[in-house]
Protein backbone atom coordinates (compact mmCIF):
# COMPACT_ATOMS: atom_id res chain seq x y z
CA UNK A 1 0.00 0.00 0.00
CA UNK A 2 1.35 3.24 -0.86
CA UNK A 3 2.03 5.83 1.77
CA UNK A 4 0.38 9.15 1.41
CA UNK A 5 2.78 11.62 0.43
CA UNK A 6 2.21 15.07 2.37
CA UNK A 7 4.62 18.19 3.34
CA UNK A 8 6.36 17.86 6.44
CA UNK A 9 8.59 21.09 8.62
CA UNK A 10 11.83 19.24 10.54
CA UNK A 11 13.00 20.66 13.69
CA UNK A 12 16.27 20.32 12.74
CA UNK A 13 18.64 21.03 15.79
CA UNK A 14 21.97 19.37 14.19
CA UNK A 15 21.95 16.27 15.72
CA UNK A 16 21.16 12.17 14.85
CA UNK A 17 18.11 12.22 15.66
CA UNK A 18 16.10 14.97 14.01
CA UNK A 19 18.60 14.49 11.17
CA UNK A 20 17.76 10.57 10.81
CA UNK A 21 14.13 12.08 11.17
CA UNK A 22 14.37 14.30 7.44
CA UNK A 23 16.22 11.38 6.14
CA UNK A 24 13.51 8.74 7.16
CA UNK A 25 10.69 11.29 5.89
CA UNK A 26 12.70 12.42 2.95
CA UNK A 27 13.11 7.78 2.00
CA UNK A 28 9.01 7.71 2.39
CA UNK A 29 8.87 9.93 -0.45
CA UNK A 30 7.11 13.07 1.69
CA UNK A 31 8.19 17.05 0.73
CA UNK A 32 10.40 17.38 3.70
CA UNK A 33 11.60 21.44 4.78
CA UNK A 34 14.16 21.56 7.47
CA UNK A 35 13.87 24.49 10.29
CA UNK A 36 16.44 25.14 12.23
CA UNK A 37 16.24 27.47 15.21
CA UNK A 38 19.10 29.66 15.87
CA UNK A 39 18.16 30.64 19.67
CA UNK A 40 21.00 32.78 21.21
CA UNK A 41 24.42 34.52 19.93
CA UNK A 42 26.36 31.90 18.11
CA UNK A 43 29.54 34.75 18.54
CA UNK A 44 29.00 34.58 22.36
CA UNK A 45 28.84 30.35 23.01
CA UNK A 46 31.08 29.38 20.40
CA UNK A 47 31.09 26.35 19.18
CA UNK A 48 31.18 24.66 21.98
CA UNK A 49 29.96 20.33 21.35
CA UNK A 50 27.70 19.34 24.52
CA UNK A 51 25.15 21.84 23.91
CA UNK A 52 22.32 21.86 21.32
CA UNK A 53 21.41 25.12 18.80
CA UNK A 54 25.07 26.09 18.99
CA UNK A 55 27.38 27.21 15.83
CA UNK A 56 28.64 23.75 14.95
CA UNK A 57 24.82 22.38 15.17
CA UNK A 58 23.53 24.98 12.41
CA UNK A 59 26.14 24.81 10.18
CA UNK A 60 25.91 20.10 10.65
CA UNK A 61 22.27 20.96 10.10
CA UNK A 62 22.54 22.69 6.63
CA UNK A 63 25.06 20.37 5.24
CA UNK A 64 22.75 17.38 6.27
CA UNK A 65 19.84 19.20 4.42
CA UNK A 66 22.14 19.77 1.91
CA UNK A 67 23.24 15.87 1.61
CA UNK A 68 19.01 15.00 1.30
CA UNK A 69 18.53 18.09 -1.01
CA UNK A 70 15.80 19.35 1.19
CA UNK A 71 14.99 23.32 1.55
CA UNK A 72 16.59 24.25 5.17
CA UNK A 73 15.69 27.56 6.95
CA UNK A 74 17.95 28.98 9.76
CA UNK A 75 15.43 31.38 12.03
CA UNK A 76 16.48 33.45 14.54
CA UNK A 77 14.51 33.12 17.43
CA UNK A 78 17.27 34.99 19.97
CA UNK A 79 14.83 37.60 21.29
CA UNK A 80 12.08 35.28 21.69
CA UNK A 81 14.29 32.57 23.53
CA UNK A 82 15.40 35.67 25.77
CA UNK A 83 12.16 36.20 27.04
CA UNK A 84 10.82 33.12 26.96
CA UNK A 85 13.44 30.97 28.47
CA UNK A 86 16.34 32.67 29.93
CA UNK A 87 14.61 35.37 31.57
CA UNK A 88 11.95 32.84 33.13
CA UNK A 89 14.96 30.50 33.86
CA UNK A 90 16.88 33.79 36.10
CA UNK A 91 13.56 34.78 37.59
CA UNK A 92 13.00 31.12 38.39
CA UNK A 93 16.27 30.40 40.46
CA UNK A 94 15.45 34.01 42.41
CA UNK A 95 12.03 32.83 43.40
CA UNK A 96 14.03 29.90 44.98
CA UNK A 97 12.69 27.22 42.45
CA UNK A 98 14.70 25.06 40.14
CA UNK A 99 13.67 25.30 36.92
CA UNK A 100 14.36 23.09 33.69
CA UNK A 101 14.63 25.50 30.81
CA UNK A 102 14.26 22.51 28.25
CA UNK A 103 10.81 22.14 28.76
CA UNK A 104 10.12 26.12 28.92
CA UNK A 105 11.63 26.00 25.16
CA UNK A 106 9.71 23.16 24.08
CA UNK A 107 6.78 24.74 25.36
CA UNK A 108 7.27 28.15 24.10
CA UNK A 109 9.78 28.54 20.74
CA UNK A 110 9.85 25.11 19.64
CA UNK A 111 6.08 23.51 20.19
CA UNK A 112 4.56 27.57 20.05
CA UNK A 113 6.32 29.43 17.40
CA UNK A 114 8.05 27.13 15.59
CA UNK A 115 4.18 25.39 15.02
CA UNK A 116 2.86 28.18 13.60
CA UNK A 117 5.83 29.21 11.43
CA UNK A 118 5.16 25.51 10.22
CA UNK A 119 1.48 26.20 9.38
CA UNK A 120 2.19 29.37 7.65
CA UNK A 121 3.94 27.18 5.36
CA UNK A 122 1.10 24.95 4.79
CA UNK A 123 2.90 22.17 6.25
CA UNK A 124 0.12 18.69 7.18
CA UNK A 125 2.72 18.11 10.14
CA UNK A 126 5.89 19.34 12.11
CA UNK A 127 8.46 16.32 12.97
CA UNK A 128 10.97 16.21 15.78
CA UNK A 129 13.75 13.88 16.68
CA UNK A 130 11.88 12.94 20.24
CA UNK A 131 11.64 9.55 21.76
CA UNK A 132 8.05 9.39 22.45
CA UNK A 133 4.90 7.56 20.51
CA UNK A 134 2.10 9.46 19.25
CA UNK A 135 -1.30 6.96 19.10
CA UNK A 136 -3.72 7.72 16.98
CA UNK A 137 -7.94 7.26 18.49
CA UNK A 138 -10.47 8.83 17.00
CA UNK A 139 -11.48 10.59 19.91
CA UNK A 140 -8.33 12.17 21.17
CA UNK A 141 -4.44 11.46 19.65
CA UNK A 142 -2.60 10.35 22.47
CA UNK A 143 1.03 10.33 23.76
CA UNK A 144 3.00 7.61 24.95
CA UNK A 145 6.69 7.41 25.92
CA UNK A 146 9.20 6.49 23.83
CA UNK A 147 9.22 2.33 23.81
CA UNK A 148 13.48 2.62 24.45
CA UNK A 149 12.62 3.82 28.26
CA UNK A 150 16.52 5.21 28.67
CA UNK A 151 15.55 7.51 25.78
CA UNK A 152 11.72 8.23 26.85
CA UNK A 153 11.55 12.18 26.80
CA UNK A 154 7.76 12.30 27.31
CA UNK A 155 8.22 14.20 30.61
CA UNK A 156 10.07 16.82 28.78
CA UNK A 157 6.75 17.31 26.91
CA UNK A 158 4.09 17.57 29.10
CA UNK A 159 3.16 20.46 28.33
CA UNK A 160 2.46 19.55 24.51
CA UNK A 161 -1.00 21.21 24.18
CA UNK A 162 -3.78 18.55 22.00
CA UNK A 163 -3.67 21.02 19.27
CA UNK A 164 0.04 20.74 19.16
CA UNK A 165 -0.27 16.70 19.44
CA UNK A 166 -2.64 16.52 16.56
CA UNK A 167 -0.39 18.58 13.84
CA UNK A 168 3.11 16.46 15.54
CA UNK A 169 4.64 13.66 14.26
CA UNK A 170 7.29 11.25 16.42
CA UNK A 171 9.30 9.06 13.80
CA UNK A 172 11.67 7.64 16.67
CA UNK A 173 9.42 7.09 19.07
CA UNK A 174 9.52 3.61 18.30
CA UNK A 175 13.32 3.47 18.24
CA UNK A 176 16.35 2.94 20.31
CA UNK A 177 19.63 5.10 20.01
CA UNK A 178 21.21 2.64 18.61
CA UNK A 179 18.67 2.19 16.41
CA UNK A 180 19.07 5.42 14.53
CA UNK A 181 22.35 5.67 14.70
CA UNK A 182 22.18 2.67 12.71
CA UNK A 183 19.62 4.75 10.22
CA UNK A 184 22.03 7.31 10.16
CA UNK A 185 24.84 4.89 9.05
CA UNK A 186 22.50 3.66 6.11
CA UNK A 187 21.99 7.13 4.91
CA UNK A 188 25.24 8.19 5.36
CA UNK A 189 24.88 11.23 7.77
CA UNK A 190 28.42 12.18 8.91
CA UNK A 191 26.42 12.87 11.96
CA UNK A 192 25.73 9.63 12.84
CA UNK A 193 27.98 9.20 15.62
CA UNK A 194 27.80 13.02 17.30
CA UNK A 195 27.75 12.63 21.18
CA UNK A 196 23.86 13.83 22.28
CA UNK A 197 24.06 17.11 23.47
CA UNK A 198 24.42 17.42 27.57
CA UNK A 199 24.86 20.87 28.94
CA UNK A 200 21.97 23.82 29.11
CA UNK A 201 22.38 25.28 25.37
CA UNK A 202 22.44 28.99 26.74
CA UNK A 203 24.88 27.74 29.64
CA UNK A 204 28.20 26.24 28.14
CA UNK A 205 30.40 26.31 30.20
CA UNK A 206 27.80 24.68 32.87
CA UNK A 207 28.33 27.95 35.24
CA UNK A 208 24.54 28.76 35.44
CA UNK A 209 25.05 31.19 38.27
CA UNK A 210 27.32 33.44 35.88
CA UNK A 211 24.46 33.38 33.62
CA UNK A 212 21.88 34.19 35.92
CA UNK A 213 24.49 37.30 37.96
CA UNK A 214 24.10 38.59 34.04
CA UNK A 215 20.89 38.91 33.27
CA UNK A 216 19.61 39.63 36.59
CA UNK A 217 22.73 41.52 38.76
CA UNK A 218 22.34 41.14 43.08
CA UNK A 219 21.53 37.60 42.82
CA UNK A 220 24.28 36.31 45.00
CA UNK A 221 23.42 38.94 47.45
CA UNK A 222 24.41 37.02 50.72
CA UNK A 223 22.13 35.79 53.17
CA UNK A 224 21.55 33.39 56.04
CA UNK A 225 21.18 29.89 56.63
CA UNK A 226 18.98 28.93 58.88
CA UNK A 227 17.93 25.40 61.22
CA UNK A 228 14.06 24.63 60.88
CA UNK A 229 13.17 26.32 64.35
CA UNK A 230 15.15 29.68 62.15
CA UNK A 231 18.08 29.75 64.28
CA UNK A 232 20.58 31.36 62.22
CA UNK A 233 23.51 28.77 61.09
CA UNK A 234 26.07 30.43 58.59
CA UNK A 235 26.21 32.65 55.60
CA UNK A 236 25.41 32.00 51.96
CA UNK A 237 26.54 34.10 48.96
CA UNK A 238 22.96 34.16 47.16
CA UNK A 239 19.98 31.73 46.87
CA UNK A 240 20.85 30.69 43.51
CA UNK A 241 23.49 28.34 44.40
CA UNK A 242 20.97 25.92 45.95
CA UNK A 243 18.80 23.48 45.48
CA UNK A 244 16.36 21.37 47.59
CA UNK A 245 18.24 17.92 49.11
CA UNK A 246 21.36 19.66 48.52
CA UNK A 247 24.15 18.54 51.14
CA UNK A 248 27.76 19.51 50.10
CA UNK A 249 28.73 23.19 49.88
CA UNK A 250 26.82 24.27 53.26
CA UNK A 251 30.05 25.29 55.11
CA UNK A 252 28.41 23.73 58.25
CA UNK A 253 29.83 21.41 60.58
CA UNK A 254 27.93 18.98 62.64
CA UNK A 255 28.02 15.18 63.92
CA UNK A 256 24.74 14.57 61.51
CA UNK A 257 24.69 16.06 57.55
CA UNK A 258 22.65 18.85 57.02
CA UNK A 259 20.51 19.16 53.54
CA UNK A 260 18.83 22.16 52.13
CA UNK A 261 14.67 21.66 53.22
CA UNK A 262 13.60 25.06 51.59
CA UNK A 263 14.89 28.41 49.84
CA UNK A 264 13.19 31.29 50.95
CA UNK A 265 12.93 34.00 48.21
CA UNK A 266 11.28 36.48 50.55
CA UNK A 267 13.76 36.96 53.56
CA UNK A 268 16.81 35.37 51.44
CA UNK A 269 17.66 33.00 53.10
CA UNK A 270 18.31 28.95 53.03
CA UNK A 271 16.75 26.47 55.31
CA UNK A 272 17.92 23.47 55.87
CA UNK A 273 17.58 20.55 58.17
CA UNK A 274 18.02 16.50 58.47
CA UNK A 275 17.22 13.89 55.44
CA UNK A 276 13.72 12.93 57.45
CA UNK A 277 12.99 16.55 56.61
CA UNK A 278 13.00 15.90 52.67
CA UNK A 279 10.20 13.11 53.42
CA UNK A 280 6.87 14.59 51.70
CA UNK A 281 3.59 12.88 50.55
CA UNK A 282 1.46 15.95 49.48
CA UNK A 283 2.67 18.70 46.64
CA UNK A 284 0.69 21.19 44.81
CA UNK A 285 1.18 21.82 40.82
CA UNK A 286 0.09 25.02 38.45
CA UNK A 287 -0.04 26.49 35.16
CA UNK A 288 -0.75 22.76 34.38
CA UNK A 289 -1.61 21.35 30.96
CA UNK A 290 -3.88 17.99 30.08
CA UNK A 291 -4.32 15.75 27.32
CA UNK A 292 -7.52 14.75 29.16
CA UNK A 293 -10.96 15.46 29.97
CA UNK A 294 -9.98 18.06 33.28
CA UNK A 295 -13.70 17.04 34.13
CA UNK A 296 -12.31 13.31 34.98
CA UNK A 297 -9.53 15.43 37.68
CA UNK A 298 -12.71 16.84 39.65
CA UNK A 299 -12.60 13.86 41.86
CA UNK A 300 -9.40 12.22 42.88
CA UNK A 301 -7.81 10.05 40.03
CA UNK A 302 -5.91 7.60 40.55
CA UNK A 303 -2.05 7.94 38.33
CA UNK A 304 1.52 7.28 38.17
CA UNK A 305 3.78 10.80 38.47
CA UNK A 306 7.63 11.86 37.91
CA UNK A 307 8.62 14.14 39.79
CA UNK A 308 11.95 14.28 37.84
CA UNK A 309 13.03 13.11 34.34
CA UNK A 310 15.32 10.43 36.10
CA UNK A 311 12.88 9.29 38.52
CA UNK A 312 10.58 5.88 38.55
CA UNK A 313 6.95 6.95 38.45
CA UNK A 314 5.06 6.37 41.79
CA UNK A 315 1.36 6.16 42.58
CA UNK A 316 -0.87 8.70 43.18
CA UNK A 317 -3.65 10.82 43.07
CA UNK A 318 -4.43 14.17 41.39
CA UNK A 319 -7.54 16.17 42.15
CA UNK A 320 -8.22 19.88 41.08
CA UNK A 321 -8.24 22.28 44.32
CA UNK A 322 -11.06 25.03 44.68
CA UNK A 323 -7.96 27.06 43.97
CA UNK A 324 -8.30 27.82 40.09
CA UNK A 325 -5.47 26.22 38.24
CA UNK A 326 -4.14 24.32 40.65
CA UNK A 327 -4.29 20.59 41.70
CA UNK A 328 -3.63 18.60 44.59
CA UNK A 329 -1.22 15.64 44.04
CA UNK A 330 -0.94 12.87 47.41
CA UNK A 331 1.65 10.42 46.62
CA UNK A 332 0.97 7.28 47.79
CA UNK A 333 4.22 6.96 49.50
CA UNK A 334 7.30 9.27 50.69
CA UNK A 335 9.16 10.80 48.21
CA UNK A 336 12.59 13.20 48.76
CA UNK A 337 13.17 16.17 47.76
CA UNK A 338 10.11 17.60 46.21
CA UNK A 339 11.29 20.82 44.19
CA UNK A 340 9.71 23.89 43.73
CA UNK A 341 10.20 24.57 39.53
CA UNK A 342 10.64 21.12 38.77
CA UNK A 343 7.02 19.07 36.61
CA UNK A 344 5.04 17.12 38.41
CA UNK A 345 4.55 14.46 35.39
CA UNK A 346 1.72 11.99 35.35
CA UNK A 347 1.09 8.72 33.58
CA UNK A 348 -1.67 6.33 33.02
CA UNK A 349 0.86 3.49 32.48
CA UNK A 350 2.81 4.27 29.04
CA UNK A 351 0.27 7.16 28.44
CA UNK A 352 1.10 10.78 29.25
CA UNK A 353 -1.76 12.52 30.82
CA UNK A 354 -0.51 15.87 31.56
CA UNK A 355 1.07 17.89 34.20
CA UNK A 356 2.00 21.16 35.84
CA UNK A 357 4.87 22.75 37.49
CA UNK A 358 5.58 22.11 41.44
CA UNK A 359 4.57 25.30 43.50
CA UNK A 360 5.33 23.71 46.93
CA UNK A 361 5.18 20.44 49.18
Amino acid sequence: MSIQKRRIVVAMSGGVDSSTVAAMLKEQGHEVIGITLQLYDINTTGIKKGTCCAGIDIYDAKNVAEKLDIPHYVLNYESKFRESVIDDFADSYLRGETPIPCIKCNQTVKFSDLFKTAKDLQADALATGHYVQKKHHPARNEMHKGKDSKKDQSYFLFATTQEQLDFLEFPLGGYSKNQTRELARKYELEIAEKPDSQDICFVPDGNYKKVIEKFRPGALDPGNILDMEGNILGKHNGIIGYTIGQRKGLGISSSEPYYVIKIDATNNSVVIGREQDLQQKELYIKNTNWLIDQKTLEKPREVQVKLRSTQAPCKATICQTSDNGVYRVELKEYQKSITPGQACVAYDGTRLLGGGWIISA
